[in-house]
Parts: C-alpha cells; sequence; structure tokens
C-alpha cells in the first residue's frame, strides 16, 4: 500500500493519521517498526493471487462451492472421537449462547458482569458436583490444556520434575502435554514418562508404574475411562502407589460417564481434568473446546490455580449474594507472565453452556445417558467383534473402543476409503498404524528413565516396540440409532469378505 494512499477497510491508513501515529512514537518511518525481522523472512515480491471476486453475490457463490466440497458428519454417518464427539446439543443451548448479555459480555458492565458471573458460578458448583469436588477453575482451551495445567500444578505443590501417563495417552493430549512440560533439555522441564498398558484390560500395568515411580514423580496421571474407551477398574490401587511414592494422582475422565462412573475422588484422584465438549458443545474447528480442572477446597491447591475463579459472598442486603472472582491475583490475567500459569483463551462462553446443558440434564439425565453410552457401546463391541477377523481390543467399553482390523489384511486407510464411499465416516487410525511420513507424536528414549525399568508393551507411534496393527477408534453415542450400528456392521461386512 502506497504511503499517500488509505486502504478501504483501514481508517488509520489515512495519509495525516498515519503520519500522526508516527509522530507521536517517534518514528519517521514505519520501517523502522520492523528492522528486528530478518530480510530473508520478509515477503519482498508481490503475492500471486487468483482475480478479486467483484461482488458479494460472487463471494458468497464461491464459497458454498468451496465448503460444499467438504463431508461432515450432519450428511455423511460419523463414528469419529478420539477428543471431539458427536453429542446432541439441545436447543436451548444454542439459545442461549447467542443471546447479547453472554456473547458480547466478557468484560462488560457491572451488570452484565455480574450476570455472567452467576452463570460461571453455576458452572463451577455444577461441575463440582459431577465430579464430587468442591473447587473447579473456568475452563481453559482444551482437555489437553488442563492436563497440562495440571501437571504442572502438581511439580510446583511436590517440587518434582517427572509426570507418568499411559503409553497409549491420546496423541493430541499427549502433544499438549509436552509443550506444557518444555524441551527436556531445559531445565525447568518437566519428564513425561510413559507406564505400559495391560493389554488384556487397557488399564496401567501395576507392575510398570512400580518400576517407573520414584522420588522425581509429581504426579501420576491416568484417565477413566481412558482413550481408548476401556474402563480402568484398579484406580484405587493406582492413587494408592502413587501417595506412597509422594505423588499426586490426575484422572482425566468424560463428564458423562460420571453419571454411571464412581467419581475420581472416591477412588483416590487428587486433581481431576477432563473435556467440556461433550457438556452442550457443537464440533468444531479452529476454536477451543473447553477443559476443566478441579480440586478439593483446599488451600494447598487452590493457590497453584493459574484460571478464573468466581466466588459468591453475601452483599449488605440481607439475602442477597454477589458474584465476583477470587485469586485473580494468581492469574495470567492478574500478573500477566508473572501468574502461575498463562490461560488466556476464548472458551468462557462454552461454560454458560455447559452450565445450561448440566441444569437441563440433572443426576437422572446424567445416570440415563451414561447406561445409554455404555450400552450402545458395548452392544456395538459385539457385533463388530463377530465380523471375521475382526477383534476388540478391549472389554468393559465406554462409548468408544479400539477395532481391529490386523488380520483381515486390509489397512485403516483402505478400510475407511471403503466406508468413505458408502456414506460413513469410519474410525481414526491409531498412532501405531498411522502411514509412513506422519509426525511422530509419541515419547522419545531417553535416559531419565531408570535402567531396571522395562519398555512399555503398549506404546505410541515412534516407540522401539510398537507392533504394526492395524487399529481405529470408533465412537458411539446418544446421536446413533440401532439401524446406524445395523449400517456400519453390514458395511464393514462387506468390505472385509
Amino acid at each position: 500500500m502506497s504511503p499517500s494512499s488509505a486502504h478501504p477497510y483501514m481508517a488509520n491508513s489515512a495519509p495525516a493519521l498515519r503520519q500522526e501515529l508516527l509522530d507521536a512514537i517517534g518514528v519517521a518511518d514505519a520501517e523502522e517498526l520492523f528492522e528486528q525481522i530478518p530480510e530473508d523472512h520478509r515477503l519482498t515480491g508481490g503475492l500471486t493471487l487468483p482475480p478479486a471476486l467483484r461482488s458479494e453475490a460472487e463471494l458468497e457463490r464461491h464459497l458454498r462451492r468451496t465448503l460444499a466440497k467438504n463431508g461432515d458428519a450432519e450428511r455423511s454417518l460419523s463414528f469419529l472421537g478420539g477428543g471431539v464427539w458427536q453429542h446432541h446439543v439441545p436447543a436451548i443451548c444454542d439459545e442461549i449462547a447467542g443471546r447479547t448479555e453472554f456473547v458480547t459480555s466478557e468484560w462488560g458492565t457491572p451488570a452484565s458482569d455480574h450476570g455472567r458471573n452467576q452463570a460461571w458460578f453455576e458452572f463451577a458448583s455444577q461441575l463440582g458436583e459431577l465430579v464430587d469436588l468442591d473447587f473447579v477453575g473456568l475452563p481453559v482451551y482444551s482437555w489437553g490444556c488442563a492436563l497440562g495445567h495440571a501437571v504442572r500444578m502438581t511439580a510446583r505443590m511436590t517440587g518434582r520434575s517427572e509426570v507418568l501417563v499411559p503409553a497409549n495417552l491420546d496423541r493430541e493430549r499427549l502433544a499438549v502435554l509436552r509443550t506444557y512440560c518444555q524441551p527436556p533439555e531445559m531445565r525447568s522441564a518437566i519428564l513425561v514418562v510413559p507406564v505400559a498398558v495391560d493389554p488384556a484390560t487397557g488399564g496401567l500395568d501395576l507392575d510398570d508404574l512400580d518400576l517407573r515411580l520414584s522420588e522425581r514423580t509429581a504426579a501420576v496421571y491416568f484417565e477413566n475411562p481412558s482413550s481408548h474407551g476401556a474402563i480402568e477398574a484398579r484406580g484405587a490401587e493406582i492413587s494408592a502407589r502413587a501417595r506412597a511414592a509422594g505423588a499426586e494422582t490426575i484422572v482425566g475422565v468424560d463428564p458423562l460417564s460420571l453419571g454411571l462412573l464412581a467419581p475420581p475422588p472416591s477412588y483416590g484422584a487428587d486433581v481431576v481434568v477432563g473435556s467440556t465438549q461433550p457438556l452442550g458443545i457443537h464440533m468444531n474447528c479452529g476454536g477451543g473446546t473447553g477443559g476443566f480442572i478441579a480440586t478439593r477446597d483446599d488451600e494447598r491447591y487452590a493457590r497453584q490455580y493459574p484460571t478464573l475463579q468466581v466466588s459468591i459472598a453475601p452483599t449488605l442486603t440481607p439475602g442477597e449474594h454477589g458474584f465476583a472472582m477470587a485469586l485473580f491475583e494468581q492469574s495470567s490475567y492478574g500478573r500477566r507472565e508473572d501468574g502461575n500459569d498463562w490461560t488466556g483463551n476464548s472458551v468462557y462462553l462454552w461454560a454458560v453452556v455447559n452450565a445450561v446443558y448440566m441444569s437441563l440434564m440433572g443426576p437422572e439425565g446424567f445416570r440415563e445417558l451414561g447406561e445409554l453410552l455404555i450400552q450402545r457401546a458395548n452392544h456395538a463391541a459385539r457385533r463388530i467383534g463377530a465380523i471375521p477377523g475382526v477383534s476388540i481390543a478391549h472389554p468393559h467399553v465406554f462409548k468408544e473402543l479400539v477395532v481391529d482390523v490386523t488380520d483381515t489384511g486390509r489397512t485403516v486407510a483402505e478400510v475407511n476409503a471403503a466406508l468413505l464411499e458408502r456414506g460413513i465416516f469410519g474410525g481414526a487410525a491409531l498412532p501405531d498404524d498411522l502411514p509412513a511420513g506422519e509426525p511422530d507424536l509419541g515419547f522419545a528414549v531417553t535416559d531419565e528413565v531408570r535402567e531396571d525399568a522395562p519398555a512399555p508393551t503398549s506404546t505410541p507411534s515412534g516407540s522401539p516396540v510398537a507392533p504394526a496393527r492395524q487399529r481405529a477408534l470408533y465412537c458411539f453415542t446418544e446421536v446413533h440409532a440401532q439401524e446406524d450400528v445395523d449400517r456400519l456392521v453390514d458395511a464393514l461386512t462387506e468390505v472385509l469378505a
């Protein structure tokens, strides 16, 4: 853009205003502002762009044609899960999310802030009741972010620098966790150590856990249900072993499972994390889906939270209560880079939606939905497992299950391509089944793990013992009718014949 002309959509690009801005900061030429950017990182020529569209009508037509090339879970039958799940979203959730007093008032007037704070307090209260813990922060960007923050919390509390996690941890959560724990060569790094998974149950291998626990362990993390849908039946034993080693126990949960499964504190969890996306949030791309952190209402934990907290207190008027921020000074909002961790994100509107969803469901609704999800998944497991050459990795699954097609001689990619031709999104390929050239998000072998500890027997892509299996993670929710399961089984039978 020429300094003598103005950009049609940028008011401050008018020459007089541009000069006023430069004079105000004491710069003669705007180029001085970019001197720190190396020359080889700067664009020197023009951009090769298609011809400009001449009208809004042309733009709309272009976008519709482009978007029509996509397949989606509304027009296709989808069994994808693995972090973002297709659940029913009641219409009231979308209605409340679109109201101007919520959608435009992240930081507004005292009146709008008070109403927003009350909705946030309801979110924390209801989620706390669901996980059976009293202290819940506002949601962070994702489940992986919640896990990363929780691990850093326990490292600060214990002064230790290792976290033990399941060897088959979801690769997205693992990638985010490793980012939070920093590269191993950094002085403040937290080492992520894999623990083998029992192939029969899908739960942690307790013998391997014992070998890897040490005075360096800040926390043991496991999920119930696991990222492969297996229900962990030995949570109390895992927590007891962690406590005996002086470590904290962090448990990841799908909140929809808690209408049926016992809450994590009942088997020893100190910190609970998970996704809020199943609680009334549509599947979406390009934005946060929400992750929560919950603990006991204990100052030892509360002082380590990096998230925003909302508290309730009586006002000067008898019977009236106010809702306001608490422990604001320890967050990045209050102290910027000096806060416990940086948590700026875009999911606070989802907390309002989550509160609406949980209040609509109630305890009985969560129980009924939990029963439906476990019944549907286990019914699908029996049907799919009866297809010749196909096996199901673990018994007693919740919502998700691992389908192994190795013995059919077909790859997951081939199966999914054939299913797609029939209007079905098959399961997501698991890490040890990714095609060559895919990035390795698995665990690096490090010298930090004690020599007497054996390598895990179930590990993500890139580990020395990763088997060449063809497995996919399938998801079954309340949106899938019996006829959908039948259609999938018939399609798989035909494809694998």
